[in-house]
């Protein structure tokens, strides 16, 4: 088991931010094309968190157009160019899959600041 752990440590990203379900985040993905990598932004709220260690993978939510966007992606994966936690939201649930079935402010998810200063 520690043979596992210790290439699991070297191949583990170190820069990656800290972040919770129900955060609202800015993931930035390289899309090769042809000889040249584009980033791509895709940014929405953390809905769900798996796995642990190098094969840990969470799932982002967004509403484009009045449909429902999915992507799960890998937390270590070489595609992902950076992960920003534009907001951060409080919530009382593990997994956020009630939220495909809402529509508009019903999806809102309170701010964390904003429960801390409701609270005092």
């Amino acid at each position: 088991m520690d043979k596992i752990k210790l290439i699991e440590g070297q191949q583990a990203k170190k820069d990656m931010p800290k972040f919770n379900i129900g955060d609202s985040v800015k993931i930035m993905t390289k899309i090769p094309e042809g000889d040249k990598v584009r980033l791509h932004p895709f940014e929405g709220v953390v809905i769900a968190k798996n796995g642990s260690g190098i094969a840990s993978s969470f799932t982002v939510r967004k509403v484009s157009f009045g449909e429902g966007i999915e992507r799960v992606f890998p937390l270590y994966s070489p595609a992902i160019e950076s992960i920003k936690v534009t907001h951060s939201g409080k919530v009382k649930r593990a997994k956020l899959y009630y939220l495909r079935g809402k529509v508009g402010k019903a999806t809102k998810i309170e701010s964390a600041t904003a429960a801390v200063e409701k609270e005092s």
